[in-house]
């Protein structure tokens, strides 16, 4: 008998090794000067990128406590009433710790859960790149000062190196560190910012961990990624209709040339209006050979788009619905103009987002 109620004892124990914690239990130290009541909130970003209240706790010995449940690594951040700046922290099962100065909340040490462990490694290796920077830029002020110029030479180089350095830090972060969150807000910042090829960002994110792609932040770029997969190059371009100047309904299918270029834009927009001279110029070089351009304006206001056609000299089609970044610019997951998409006679997109020179070469590529 007594053989049998150790064994069950023993699996018991096991199984409670093997089992993940039911909840969190973030437990936080101040330290400073601040009084007993003070409320610590605890705090998320909404789908609109605006922090919303999830808990509040009320600081007591410069000790403060939230518990509860997290399904999936979420970052939140920790707010105190009164006080500037906030902490980030992973907010996930388990046991959290976050140790923090009143007067330097941004310094501050979480650790106790895997993600927790390695976002506090992310900010150690980020704060050690900046404080290189500031050190460095110190030495410069001083040997500059001196009119030290071997010094200065010597620092210039290395200061090129730091730079290389930190571009390829957070990319190197998350292509070593799969099973981190971090890792996949790093990912959606490179594809807010649009700093790798969309082919390069999905093998990134394909490499990220199923619970991670699960979460918040991983759903948001399969979302996003699904969409730029609708106007990826090598995929047949979403035909969409609308307005001319003079009111009749234009369709993108009815205006596809050998090559056809569909140009987002809008009067307000100064890189656009800056670009125009050069479209203008390959337009009126490659328009007999067989290019057209389908004009897409983002404007607010009909008279606006008008003129701007005219001042600029823009002969070729457009269409707007005049209602800024509208149902077509979602279509075509345009957040930011100047953006163009390059089609073939089949209305596939062989190319994106060129200007300048690299426009002109790809249209005189495409048609000589």
């Amino acid at each position: 008998m007594k053989k049998h109620v150790f064994t069950a004892l023993l699996l018991g124990v096991l199984m409670a090794c093997n089992t993940s914690p039911d909840g969190f239990k973030l437990e936080g130290t101040l330290s400073g000067e601040i009084e007993n009541g003070t409320q610590i909130f605890l705090k998320k970003t909404d789908e609109a990128n605006q922090l919303i209240e999830v808990d509040t706790a009320l600081l007591k010995d410069g000790k403060f406590t939230f518990t509860g449940t997290s399904e999936l690594p979420e970052l939140h951040y920790l707010l105190i009433n009164r006080l500037r700046g906030n902490i980030p922290v992973v907010l996930e099962n388990g046991s959290i710790e976050v140790n923090a100065q009143k007067d330097s909340l941004a310094f501050a040490e979480m650790k106790g859960t895997l993600q927790n462990d390695l976002f506090a490694d992310f900010l150690e290796d980020s704060r050690s790149l900046a404080q290189r920077a500031r050190s460095m830029s110190d030495e410069m002020r001083n040997a500059t000062a001196q009119q030290d110029t071997a010094s200065m030479t010597s620092l210039r180089d290395e200061y090129f190196e730091l730079q290389e350095e930190a571009k390829t830090f957070e990319l190197k972060f998350a292509k070593e560190h799969p099973e981190a969150l971090i890792s996949a807000l790093i990912i959606e910042k490179v594809l807010a910012t649009k700093s790798l090829p969309e082919n390069e960002i999905l093998e990134l994110y394909e490499t990220l961990t199923p619970t991670i792609k699960e979460t918040v932040v991983g759903q948001r770029i399969k979302t996003k990624l699904d969409k730029l997969a609708s106007t990826s190059i090598g995929v047949k371009a979403p035909n969409f209709s609308a307005p001319t100047p003079t009111g009749d309904e234009l369709a993108l299918n009815d205006v596809l040339g050998k090559i056809t270029i569909v140009d987002f834009w809008a009067a307000w927009c100064k890189p656009c209006r800056a670009e125009n001279p050069n479209v203008v110029k390959v337009y009126n070089k490659y328009h007999d050979k067989g290019l057209n351009i389908l004009g897409v304006s983002l404007d607010r206001r009909t008279e606006d788009w008008t003129k701007a056609i005219e001042d600029d000299g823009l002969v070729w089609n457009h269409v707007s619905n005049v209602n800024y970044f509208d149902e077509i610019a979602e279509l075509y997951n345009v957040k930011a103009i100047p953006a163009t998409f390059i089609l073939d006679e089949n209305g596939v997109i062989i190319a994106k987002d060129l200007r300048g020179m690299a426009l002109e070469n790809k249209i005189s590529e495409l048609l000589q």
